[in-house]
């Protein structure tokens, strides 16, 4: 099939190169975010999409909005059977959405109906839930509402942060994208709807909904430590500064009071709500990352964390 690729960042990117390798598709356009800015230069950077078709002289298409009629002129002239959708970053409009003749498909990190929205495998890390997955369905105007083609699941491990956890569903995606490709080009594809019941919603974490409150139980602040890295990660405040925490593990004591730090010969432990937590990797403001016993290793008094 003839297929125009709208995607942004790197989970997208290495989508891509996947579907790049299925001789059965030719990708004949990506769609993806214009240049951002970035560094302390600001200088405008293409998206990962965006550089592995330059890479491969794939045409590159950057609208400021989806609704440029410019994008819409285009998309007719490339006349792609359907396109592949993997974290474009905006609406596709439902004058684009009915272009193509197999429509548009998208690849979402959750077992949907659960966590529809920007951020599925946060929102999931969050819950404390084991179980998730991706899901391939039909991109409709409503929200991650569309029928379903295919789903895979995949178990979340006890310390796996987002990142991690988005690197393996990326894999996963990506296989189970080429796979349903090929069965919409054979005629042998079957759209499922979504049940009505069941259905949650995953906006993208903030910064400040990311600061650490010690007065939470041990096994909540973890989830909030794994769901929150790499972005915007979790964080409180030492001596006025912002302490960043990258990787923490609930325990079952309580001696300490919320916010207590007491340094241990191997590990770094502060007091919840409910339980102890261990500070496995943490962050100083100004420093690089550094295992939480070796931060407290070097400190004449340890204080306590806000």
């Amino acid at each position: 099939m003839r297929l125009v690729f709208a995607g942004t960042p790197h989970v997208a990117a290495d989508t891509l190169a996947h579907v790049l390798q299925n001789p059965r598709h030719e990708v004949v356009a990506v769609l993806t975010r214009p240049d951002a800015p970035q560094g302390r230069s600001s200088r405008l950077v293409p998206s990962p999409v965006a550089q592995l078709a330059e890479e491969h002289g794939i045409e590159i298409l950057r609208p400021q909005r989806a609704r440029d009629p410019e994008l819409a002129e285009r998309l007719a002239e490339l006349a792609p059977e359907c396109c592949p959708v993997v974290a474009y970053g905006g609406l596709i409009p439902q004058p684009l959405l009915d272009l193509p003749v197999h429509g548009w498909v998208n690849v979402h990190f959750s077992l949907l109906p659960r966590w529809r929205g920007a951020a599925p495998v946060q929102r999931a890390i969050l819950a404390g839930e084991r179980l998730t997955g991706v899901s391939v369905f039909q991109l409709v105007a409503e929200l991650d509402a569309g029928d379903v083609l295919a789903t895979a699941e995949y178990r979340l491990g006890e310390l796996e942060t987002a990142g991690e956890a988005l690197e393996g569903l990326q894999q996963r995606g990506a296989a189970l994208l080429n796979d349903t490709l090929d069965r919409i080009a054979d005629g042998t594809a079957t759209a499922t709807p979504q049940p009505v019941d069941g259905v949650t919603l995953a906006p993208k974490l903030t910064p400040e909904a990311a600061r650490l409150d010690w007065a939470q139980q041990a096994a909540v602040l973890q989830q909030q430590v794994l769901a929150n890295n790499p972005s915007p990660m979790a964080w409180c405040e030492r001596d006025g500064q912002r302490f960043r925490v990258l990787l923490a593990r609930a325990l079952e004591s309580s001696d300490l009071v919320p916010g207590e730090l007491r340094a241990e010969k191997r590990r770094l432990v502060v007091g919840t709500g409910d339980g102890d937590l261990e500070l496995i990797t943490v962050q100083p403001a100004g420093r690089k990352p550094v295992a939480g016993a070796d931060w407290a290793r070097g400190l004449r008094e340890i204080g306590r964390l806000e």
